[in-house]
């Protein structure tokens, strides 16, 4: 009989890990696009990236060395406050805010540098604060690929795989998302189940894919 609770772990944590990954990433490129700093834009351009160009493994390499019970942040909670986080459920969340980030980063930032700067020159001249200027005409003109990058963002925190197996494990009923089930029907030689999982993983991906392509469709429209 199939195991439901890989799905509804991976939803759980995909659904909690773009809450934290879209706002997380509108603020950080909206801060990297005001740094006037070519060189510490490139190095913190850099940095933020770096998750969507390594081995998923090498950064759960990275994550279990700062949340393991070793680690300083993994010590430090484990000590003072008695929550360990490596193979637990909140380690996947961690993982695929990690391995999301530069897909949602990365988006906003590019929505940003293609706004009109002369409408935030004009906010500015009409006394509008940062922060409106962010929402009312940034955040506003931005918004599609905002959306698409948060779309992107979801359906690869859906999809985390190496990350997670490093610092969550594969812990059956806890920690044991989609791809980990996926992973595991196929070594124990359950073809169906694994068959079902995949499909599953292949329904939201293509709802992900078409949601994002009929928003940029949509506002080629409004331009022409």
């Amino acid at each position: 009989m199939m195991d439901w609770t890989p799905i509804g772990i991976s939803m759980k944590t995909a659904s909690l890990s773009i809450l934290i990954t879209f706002f997380l990433g509108l603020i950080v490129a909206w801060i990297i696009v005001k740094i006037k700093n070519d060189t510490i834009k490139i190095v913190l351009d850099g940095i933020f990236t770096l998750p969507i160009v390594l081995p998923p493994t090498v950064v759960g390499f990275f994550l279990l060395y700062i949340f393991g019970v070793r680690g300083p942040i993994g010590h430090f909670l484990i000590e003072y406050f008695s929550v360990k986080i490596a193979f637990s459920w909140p380690a996947t969340v961690i993982a695929a805010v990690v391995m999301s980030f530069p897909l949602m980063y990365r988006s906003a930032r590019g929505a940003y540098e293609q706004v009109d700067s002369n409408l935030i020159d004009a906010g500015r001249t009409l006394g509008m604060s940062e922060w409106k200027i962010f929402w009312k005409i940034l955040f506003a003109n931005a918004l599609p690929g905002i959306i698409s990058g948060g779309i992107l963002a979801y359906a690869r925190g859906l999809g985390e795989f190496g990350a997670t197996a490093m610092l969550a494990g594969n812990i059956a009923g806890e920690t044991r998302t989609l791809p980990m089930a996926v992973y595991s029907e196929v070594a124990a030689g359950n073809m169906l189940d694994a068959s079902n999982y995949v499909i599953f993983i292949v329904i939201i991906a293509f709802i992900a894919i078409f949601i994002m392509d009929y928003v940029t469709i949509r506002k080629e429209k409004q331009w022409k």
